[in-house]
């Protein structure tokens, strides 16, 4: 299809000359102008493919300010049609970027050419607009902050995205140093980091230096990566560097998170690899104090021994702790609602507190149900008061509140080990002194204390990220110097009936027990405590070190055996196959399996076996007693 053209002359016979003119040449016209008033309106009525436009018009504005109009409204080549060639008059042409300049009198061949050339140049400068629009539409829904530079390093281009990180509009960064609005800093040094464009010339590609944080035009700072690429044209010459970079905060967050994770299973690993041997120790340490606490000594004597059964109390706790943050610690799971328990706590708490402190509870009333041991989680709420209470020396208020939550994906990616859906929300939130970024970061690690030497034993906070991790829960905290502290307990809500209350029917030991027991376990200190607390209590008692002599002595002894108490991990054989060997030989044979082992609480957790009962080690010698009797009691 014929280009059609708007003719701009204000002579009639050289318009109508024209207009003959590119009709020979199999041009369209689109119509004639005779002033720049008149141009501009058929121009924009019109729509030509092309303007023809002399110059000096004899009315109203020339033809160069008709141009500037019509191109403020118009994508349209103009070429200018004139008998005139002075230098001003050029000038003021050349600034509306005329795609021609024909001067009269003129070849009709010459004005062919000039007319296909700029109708040629016109189309590819409409696809070179179209393809930089594609470009740039591209780079703004990319995830990368992206600026381009000359070869001397000032900027060319800014995506929206390397906008909003820097804090520098494209306008305002056209033709800076690159290093001015993409200010860099190393994150352990503080230091301003070197030229890195000047690098990538050099080098080739590159990725920005490590450890490299953004110092924005606000004077915000966070981590960034990414890489410095010259851009070259198609003989190899550098034409500047492309650098394309993202923020990294929220990856460095999860990356620490983690870190601190594996950190603290690791640790939980070896703390829990040694709570065996303490056990078996403590067990020892508690039963012989224990016995001779009743054996009648002179009270200096028992004043001196109450003193060593109450360090071994304080230190088979501290243990109980090292299991919990293990997340080998025995518990006993039921569908329970937490505001129950809190409320249940509420006097307890207020005695931790004391009296200086507000206690301000908010219950949700349709929280939903959790699958928790109340006991351990009781004792987590009571550590969490006991540290607001020491945040909040001069009082304060303490906020117990609980609400149902839902765990977005979102979320599920800010916590990491949190899965999407519903979930009962604790949150314990204090008026005190709050924590340093410092203090936070090493808060759940075990042994960390703020209170000084002496005062703590830094297993609390380790202890209660430890029991809400083993139900299934996630734990966060919220703090700032000044303002207090929150934290905040997740745990999955479940779609159970409630756990009906315990039924209470105390263990009433008989005087003159006829029951025969088996006593396996490796520890001898430990076999001869347990051996002479059950015969003082009138039991028979068989002895075996191992599993394989516990069936050894079951198959010799010919009278009945109404309880296995043994050990859990021994050597040549188990106590668990030894059990489950005896009670296939003896139906009704009764077992209580006793282990200080965090791994076998934790199997006993997971597979349990009906005919199995379990007390950990250490236990007081009441508490085996009651046990027992409770065990050989069931019908």
């Amino acid at each position: 299809m014929p280009a059609n053209i708007l003719i701009v002359e204000d002579e009639q016979i050289i318009a109508k000359g024209i207009e003959n003119c590119l009709k020979g040449m199999g041009y369209g016209v689109a119509g004639l102008a005779s002033s720049g008033e008149e141009a501009v309106a058929q121009a924009l009525a019109l729509r030509p493919d092309l303007i023809l436009m002399d110059i000096h018009l004899d009315s109203g504005i020339d033809g160069v300010e008709a141009a500037r109009r019509i191109q403020e409204q118009l994508d349209v080549p103009i070429v200018y049609l004139t008998a005139y060639s002075d230098d001003a008059t050029l000038q003021r042409a050349k600034l509306t970027g005329p795609f021609g300049y024909v001067l009269k009198p003129y070849e009709d061949k010459d004005l062919q050419t000039t007319i296909e050339i700029g109708l040629y140049k016109h189309q590819m400068e409409r696809r070179l607009r179209e393809s930089e629009q594609w470009l740039a539409t591209t780079l703004a829904s990319i995830g990368d902050g992206v600026i381009a530079t000359t070869q001397e390093g000032r900027v060319r281009f800014m995506n929206p995205l390397a906008e909003r990180l820097t804090g520098w509009t494209q306008n305002d960064a056209l033709h800076r140093d690159i290093s001015e609005v993409l200010r860099l800093i190393d994150k352990q040094t503080q230091q301003s980091v070197g030229h890195f464009v000047q690098l990538a010339l050099q080098k080739g590609e590159t990725a920005l230096p490590p450890h490299s944080q953004v110092l924005n035009r606000t004077g915000n700072h966070f981590p960034i990566d990414g890489t410095v690429t010259p851009i070259r044209q198609r003989d190899g010459q550098v034409m500047g560097v492309a650098v394309v970079f993202r923020d990294i905060s929220e990856r460095c967050r999860l990356e620490e998170h983690l870190r601190q994770t594996y950190k603290l299973e690791a640790i939980g690993r070896l703390a829990g690899g040694i709570a065996h041997e303490y056990n078996n120790l403590l067990t020892i340490i508690l039963g012989f104090s224990e016995f001779l606490l009743m054996s009648g000594l002179p009270p200096a004597l028992q004043s001196q021994l109450q003193q060593i059964h109450d360090a071994g109390q304080r230190a088979a706790t501290l243990t109980q702790q090292i299991m919990a943050f293990g997340r080998k610690q025995w518990l006993a799971p039921s569908v329970q609602d937490l505001n129950t328990v809190v409320r249940g706590l509420s006097r307890m708490i207020k005695r931790v507190i004391g009296p200086d402190i507000e206690l301000v509870k908010q219950a949700d009333p349709a929280l939903g149900l959790v699958k928790i041991d109340p006991i351990q989680i009781g004792q987590a709420i009571l550590n969490l008061a006991e540290n607001a209470r020491d945040a909040m020396p001069n009082g304060g208020k303490l906020t117990i509140a609980t609400s149902n939550v839902e765990c977005t994906e979102a979320l599920a990616r800010q916590f990491v080990d949190m899965k999407p859906g519903r979930y009962a929300l604790l949150s314990i939130t204090d008026t005190g002194c709050g924590m340093s970024p410092e203090v936070l970061s090493h808060l759940f690690e075990p042994f960390f204390t703020t209170k000084g030497l002496g005062r703590a034993s830094g297993m609390g906070l380790a202890s209660v990220h430890g029991i809400v991790k083993q139900s299934g829960g996630h734990i966060s905290v919220s703090s700032r110097v000044g303002e207090g502290t929150s934290f905040h307990i997740y745990l999955p809500v479940i779609d159970e009936e409630l756990a009906a209350p315990p039924e209470k029917s105390p263990t009433t030991l008989k005087e003159q027990p006829d029951e025969t027991i088996l006593l396996v376990e490796d520890e001898e200190a430990v076999r001869k405590m347990t051996r002479i607390a059950l015969e003082q209590k009138g039991y028979k008692v068989l002895e075996a070190a191992d599993g394989r002599e516990g069936l050894e002595v079951a198959q010799h002894y010919q009278g009945p055996i109404h309880l296995v108490l043994t050990d859990m991990v021994m050597p040549r054989m188990s106590g668990q196959e030894m059990a489950e060997r005896l009670t296939a030989e003896r139906p009704g044979l009764r077992v209580l399996v006793m282990s200080g082992n965090p791994e076998m609480i934790e199997a006993q957790e997971s597979k349990p076996t009906p005919s199995t009962n379990f007390i950990h080690k250490p236990f007081s010698l009441v508490f085996l007693a009651q046990k027992v009797r409770e065990i050989l009691d069931k019908n």
